[in-house]
């Protein structure tokens, strides 16, 4: 690893550790910079880990000579996984957002959490409100979004705390969590990390290990993130090869007897049906008939119409 920038925070660290795992558009990482430098208070620091070997790239964050900001970048390639990891490791802060490197924060973002925070001292979890934008910067909202909104986003005033069967039940139905834009406690991430097995839905496999422990989140309505939807992406792309529901039907049958040893049997149910991961193959089987992988749409119709399987009922 390079040495990374110095930051100001204490051999204590920040309380909000905000870390930008890197790889890719110059540009969009620079605007994602930025918007976190937008931020009030100071009880925050940046810290960017760079993955990959874009020229330039340490020089501008020399030039920014800002004390709240770290960077450093890896010696060698570590995968979206492993630099996820890898951030966790670099947090020293009290609660970590680990942001994408094309997302934005809106200056209200840590105002919003803090907030949050406030209201549940002992959240593990706080999921603020979110625009999604497009490639270009400007609002958007696909179906997904609309979905996640309207079908299976909890109702409710906020802000609303969860936890346990019931918030898995909600998210195993359908993953309604915008995972870039979530603050998490830091002790209770690192404790877990995110799987090396997994190469997409690893997000929702840390969510399940921490509520299976007795996490809590708090959703607020506030919007205060905004998510950048692009076209194509690594996780469409391994979508339209089926990569994607190999791994998510592998996931979901192993979360299935996890829940049940646990007792949980709504959310077993949930998981062995995952209807939302059919759903989102069923509307990308015209995308992968166009222009997917040769064969690429037989995979998606596996897992739209494969079997349910056996277990428990509530």
């Amino acid at each position: 690893m390079t040495d990374p920038v110095p930051s100001g925070g204490g051999s204590a660290g920040p309380r909000f550790d905000i870390l930008m795992p890197y790889y890719g558009d110059v540009t969009l990482m620079q605007d994602a910079v930025r918007s976190v430098l937008a931020q009030d208070g100071d009880d925050w620091r940046l810290t960017v880990v760079d993955d990959g070997k874009e020229a330039g790239v340490p020089e501008w964050f020399a030039a920014l000579a800002d004390d709240r900001v770290r960077y450093l970048r890896n010696e060698r390639n570590l995968g979206v996984t492993g630099n996820f990891n890898r951030c966790v490791e670099l947090s020293e802060g009290e609660y970590t957002v680990l942001m994408g490197c094309d997302d934005l924060l809106l200056p209200n973002y840590l105002r919003t959490v803090r907030a949050a925070l406030d209201h549940e001292p002992k959240a593990t979890m706080v999921q603020p409100g979110v625009d999604v934008i497009d490639g270009e910067g400007r609002l958007s909202r696909t179906l997904v979004d609309t979905t996640k909104e309207r079908l299976y986003a909890p109702k409710g005033p906020r802000p609303l705390t969860l936890s346990g069967e019931e918030l898995a039940v909600s998210l195993l139905r359908g993953n309604w969590l915008y995972f870039p834009s979530i603050c998490w406690r830091t002790e209770a991430m690192r404790r877990f990390r995110f799987r090396a097995d997994l190469g997409v839905i690893q997000d929702l496999a840390l969510v399940v290990d921490l509520l299976l422990d007795g996490a809590s989140l708090v959703v607020t309505d506030t919007v205060s993130f905004q998510y950048r939807r692009h076209a194509v992406s690594e996780s469409s792309a391994k979508a339209l090869s089926g990569d994607r529901f190999d791994e998510a039907r592998r996931f979901f049958r192993e979360t299935a007897e996890r829940l049940t040893a646990h007792g949980w049997n709504r959310a077993a149910k949930a998981s062995r049906r995952y209807w939302s991961s059919r759903l989102h193959a069923l509307t990308l089987l015209p995308a992968a008939a166009r222009r997917g992988p040769r064969g690429s749409t037989r995979g998606l119709i596996r897992h739209a119409f494969g079997s349910i399987g056996r277990g428990p009922t509530a």
